[in-house]
């Protein structure tokens, strides 16, 4: 079954690989980006299989013009797509008022943007899939990336709430939390707060991992996410993400457990 994406973020990184692997197994995708440029050759190289949108997901009204657009384009929308998003660097004291703000305008309003005006449409249709690119920085957070972790946890809690809001109209919704993906996150595309020398050994002694998951493998996972029978709500996707999140998760029940007399006495 060939199907139709709407997919946010598309002129680089992650989101256009997903457009394309969508595309390459001939599906239609209404691919949008700030700037149109960044698009040129995917339409050059799928034709009208390449729905091109200009689009700000901050921007409330052009969210719901590109999906009205796009919907009238293809016939209907079967797979939401919001990937646009950006880090932000920085530990907790660094990072300014203005940077989180901005942070959280992208990464969960704009997806917010997005997925309400997407809604209406995947009702009508009685089916849609929304996925929310989200991180393994959305079910753990590390030193330097706590603004990050915010809009990403917010989206996960956002997120986990609609699921259960429109399963019974056949919309499902997927988390995909992807450790470091070979995007230029951190240095291209990210913002940096900046630096107090209070932390300069906090940084030295940071965590880097090596490698990283390339952008078109965590897209073949997004693909067989939305051809699954039974969509997780969550996927951790590459080894880095596993190896990190999961014993940190069994700690965390571990450690509600250690505590669960005393929080259970309040009754």
């Amino acid at each position: 079954m060939n199907r139709t994406w709407f997919v946010t973020g598309a002129g680089r990184g992650l989101g256009r690989a997903i457009a394309v692997a969508a595309l390459e197994r001939g599906d239609r995708v209404a691919a949008t980006a700030r700037d149109l440029a960044a698009i040129d050759d995917l339409v050059a190289g799928y034709g009208d299989a390449v729905v091109p949108l200009r689009l700000d997901v901050t921007d409330r009204d052009q969210a719901r013009d590109a999906v009205r657009a796009a919907a009238e384009a293809l016939g209907r929308i079967d797979v939401v797509v919001n990937n646009a998003g950006y880090g932000l660097f920085g530990t907790v004291e660094e990072i300014t008022p203005e940077q989180l703000r901005d942070q959280l305008d992208v990464n969960l309003f704009g997806v917010l943007h997005v997925t309400q005006a997407a809604l209406p449409v995947l009702r009508a249709q009685g089916s849609g899939h929304v996925v929310q690119v989200s991180s393994s920085s959305g079910v753990a957070a590390w030193p330097g990336l706590g603004g990050y972790s915010a809009s990403k946890w917010a989206l996960e809690g956002l997120s986990e709430a609609l699921a259960q809001e429109v399963a019974g109209f056949g919309v499902r919704v997927t988390l995909v939390e992807p450790g470091p993906v070979d995007t230029g996150w951190r240095d291209e595309s990210g913002v940096h707060a900046a630096q107090l020398p209070a932390y300069d050994a906090l940084r030295t002694a940071a965590w880097h991992p090596p490698g990283s998951s390339s952008p078109a493998d965590v897209a073949r996972v997004v693909l067989a996410v939305v051809d699954a029978d039974e969509p997780p709500l969550r996927i951790l996707v590459g080894d880095l993400a596993v190896d990190a999140v999961l014993p940190i998760t069994e700690e965390r029940v571990a450690a509600w457990r250690r505590w669960e007399d005393l929080g259970r006495s309040a009754g």
